[in-house]
């Protein structure tokens, strides 16, 4: 039997990990690892066409899968196009594996043809960052960053010279047990017993989630209920919080909508579940705040607390409601969900009147046709920008589907990449890829990825000419739009010359046959919809506070929002709410 090389061990160690795909583009000090790839079936080679692509796609994999994922870079330029992906998927928790190659080992610090050091470029996006300068080191190394990125949710990064990549492996290397899951984390019965005193001798008590509630929608369901409290949440919590939840009161932030906020502000006590919300203008300052969170570096970053919890969702309700008392009142839950259900009626008619004679199309209507249309477990990654306005207030969620996006670094371009790392993990679920023209441009080229892996993702092109956050920013700070129209060609045509089905979309009545086509299509399909470039939308509640930095975005410009589905589901929430 042959010898293995270090590259070949590496290939085997991801494997027992679990990793099925490696994403990147190959080259140079890159090339022995991709070799070992070719050689081993139980793990595929998927070549993208730019590395930001690569880490975007591991990110979003191992979101869906909640298993390591794993991305790669050839030495120098290679890998630093991998940041702003590892950026986002660590600050979205998602457990990835990056292998950053290096230059010949004999040339590190000596400005050799390509040279950067890894080791501090990417110390900021990852949780474990190293070298591999010594074959014996490899199976140790590698190992502990595959358990630092699963286990603390996030990235690690290796880097490793490609001649380290070719050389023989130790002999009789041991082969370690390896980390592949999370445990829970339980509170202390000290912290569960001060929570449930503070739940007790509060008279109205509001629930704020985000995805760290993931998993734990009976357990929130039945604490709410068990309280009388509304449940809002924050953008990342939607998809995990808002389904058959009879206490909804929507979403706070700069996207929000609904009676969030005044239930937030309007509570004695305020407990934050499993979020890392970063808009503390919009977090109350007068009221008691409990926060629950499994990463204690979490907690009490945004607000002040009265109370830190360290522990997961799902095991501290687990624990705490059995012990807390059953409240009977519920003024305070009946009053915010009138304000939520009135909320949205005064907004709903965005998308009703005249939609059919509207030229160019209501952003708005595109959304809420998409989401009656697509699968009831489809897949949306969508672009920062205004596709997360659009994602946030119509796209509903069930239970089954998913939403992905960069929503805490905020990159754009991440939609089309995220798709394809979705797809890869099951071609016969439904992807659709909610993007911008803005972010869709910038990485275009690896629309041709879906064309080469004949990946059945549907591209729905929200195409404004124009970066409309960015506009919006520009005009509340009181300045001209400047750069930021784009010029852009026939997207449809593009797709159709790049071998995938495209179809352009300019009048409203065109929209539901284009994109019932586009979704009935075996392959790749991308559907270019000529939108309004005027639809801008605020969050319900704004002060002089909340206008600063990204918040700018929040603008004082009062335009139609529109909530789609969220309003049925108000309208059903107070219809056992006694009326005055």
């Amino acid at each position: 039997m042959a010898k293995q090389n270090v590259s070949e061990q590496f290939v085997d160690i991801l494997v027992r990990a679990g990793v099925k795909r490696l994403y990147g583009v190959v080259g140079d000090s890159l090339n022995p690892v991709v070799d070992a790839v070719r050689r081993n079936s139980a793990i595929e080679w998927i070549q993208v066409r730019h590395e930001e692509t690569a880490a975007f796609a591991a990110g979003a994999e191992a979101q869906i899968t909640g298993t390591l994922a794993a991305c790669a870079g050839s030495c120098g330029p290679g890998n630093l196009h991998l940041i702003n992906g590892l950026y986002d998927a660590h600050r979205s928790m998602a457990p990835v594996l990056a292998l950053a190659s290096h230059i010949p080992s004999s040339e590190i610090g000596l400005g050799y043809f390509q040279e950067t050091h890894p080791e501090l470029l990417f110390q900021e996006c990852s949780h474990y960052n190293e070298m591999i300068s010594n074959p014996q080191q490899m199976p140790r190394l590698l190992q502990t960053a595959i358990q630092h990125a699963i286990g603390r949710g996030g990235v690690s990064v290796v880097s490793m010279p490609g001649d380290i990549a070719s050389r023989p492996a130790p002999e009789k290397s041991v082969e370690h047990a390896l980390v592949t899951s999370r445990p829970s984390v339980k509170p202390g019965d000290e912290e569960i017993e001060t929570l449930r005193k503070m739940i007790d001798d509060a008279e109205r008590v509001t629930l704020f989630c985000g995805s760290g509630t993931a998993g734990a929608h009976a357990e929130v369901m039945e604490f709410a209920e068990r309280v009388k409290a509304p449940v809002g949440h924050a953008l990342r919590g939607k998809e995990w919080i808002q389904y058959d939840n009879p206490y909804d009161v929507g979403m706070s932030g700069l996207l929000g909508y609904g009676a969030a906020y005044e239930a937030t502000n309007e509570c004695d006590l305020l407990i934050l579940l499993g979020t890392d919300f970063p808009y503390n203008a919009f977090l109350p300052t007068d009221v008691k705040i409990v926060q629950v969170d499994v990463r204690p570096e979490h907690l009490g970053r945004r607000s002040k607390l009265d109370l830190a919890v360290w522990g997961d969702v799902r095991e501290t309700l687990r624990a705490l409601t059995p012990q807390v008392k059953a409240k009977s009142d519920r003024r305070f839950l009946d009053r915010m969900l009138k304000k939520h259900a009135d909320a949205l009626e005064g907004v709903v008619k965005a998308y009703t009147r005249k939609v059919e004679k509207h030229v160019p199309i209501h952003p708005e209507y595109v959304a809420s046709v998409l989401d009656e249309l697509a699968d009831d477990d489809a897949v949306f990654t969508v672009d920062t920008g205004m596709c997360n306005v659009w994602a946030a207030r119509y796209l509903t969620p069930n239970g089954r589907r998913r939403v992905i996006g960069s929503f805490s670094h905020g990159s754009m371009a991440n939609a089309l990449p995220q798709a394809i790392g979705a797809q890869f993990t099951d071609r016969s679920r439904q992807v659709v890829s909610m993007s911008g023209d803005g972010g869709f441009t910038m990485l275009m080229g690896d629309f041709l990825t879906l064309v080469q892996y004949n990946l059945p993702v549907k591209v729905v092109l929200f195409n404004n000419s124009s970066l409309g956050m960015v506009e919006l920013e520009m005009l509340v700070a009181g300045l001209p739009s400047f750069g930021t129209t784009n010029k852009n060609p026939d997207f449809a045509a593009i797709a159709r010359a790049a071998g995938a089905y495209g179809v352009r979309v300019e009048k409203p009545k065109q929209l539901e046959s284009a994109l019932k086509d586009a979704f009935r299509h075996k392959g790749p399909a991308l559907v270019d919809v000529v939108t309004d470039p005027n639809a801008l939308s605020i969050p319900p509640k704004i002060s002089a506070d909340m206008v600063t930095g990204f918040a700018l975005s929040a603008s004082k410009i009062v335009l139609d929002g529109g909530v789609g589905r969220m309003l049925q589901m108000a309208r059903s929430n107070i219809r056992n709410v006694p009326r005055p």
